[in-house]
């Protein structure tokens, strides 16, 4: 497949990146519009950092994240989930998967697993968390693979349709042995 991961300037690749993301979950122009404003401001974090997946010089795949920080919308929203779970300590220390897409024409050929893997392992925190709707899928199954574990669910975001789970990790995340 030539897959090539790499370096990804968000913010400059951030119509690439959201037209691959569009096509991965179903988004229409006008949230396309919001998660734009959404992406050029979190690459403005101390330590945000995107990583892109090419074929033949084709976008194809991306995830950025960020270390985590308590005051983040993000974490603000799913403190009280893993508080009432009492694994809120995740939220500090912890590097944060803000976004993977992968093209539906190039999923299933271990590109997301690849991009996650590069950006946790040049990660300085000692986990990971994330979150992901809440429902059994391929995402959710990756994750589980590299070592994420639930830490709550059920987790409701404003203006979101389906429920999340937050999960994490310790870094680094689990690989395949030779044979599974």
């Amino acid at each position: 497949m030539d897959l090539v991961i790499g370096p990804l300037d968000l913010s400059a690749h951030v119509d690439e990146a959201l037209a691959v993301q569009a096509a991965a979950f179903g988004l229409g122009p006008d949230e396309v519009a919001v998660r734009r404003q959404i992406v050029l401001r979190h690459m403005t974090h101390p330590g945000a950092r995107a990583l892109g997946a090419t074929v033949r010089g084709r976008l194809v795949g991306f995830v950025y994240g960020m270390p985590n920080d308590r005051t983040h919308w993000w974490s603000t929203v799913v403190e009280p989930y893993l508080r009432a779970q009492g694994t809120d300590a995740w939220l500090d220390d912890s590097f944060v998967i803000t976004e993977l897409h992968v093209h539906p024409s190039h999923q299933n050929r271990g590109a997301g697993r690849s991009l996650i893997t590069t950006i946790t392992d040049a990660a300085t925190e000692p986990r990971s968390i994330l979150s992901a709707i809440d429902t059994e899928s391929p995402a959710r199954g990756l994750y589980r693979s590299l070592g994420y574990q639930d830490l709550a669910r059920r987790v409701l975001f404003p203006s979101a349709p389906k429920p999340y789970a937050v999960m994490g990790a310790t870094l680094p995340l689990l690989r395949r042995t030779p044979g599974q």
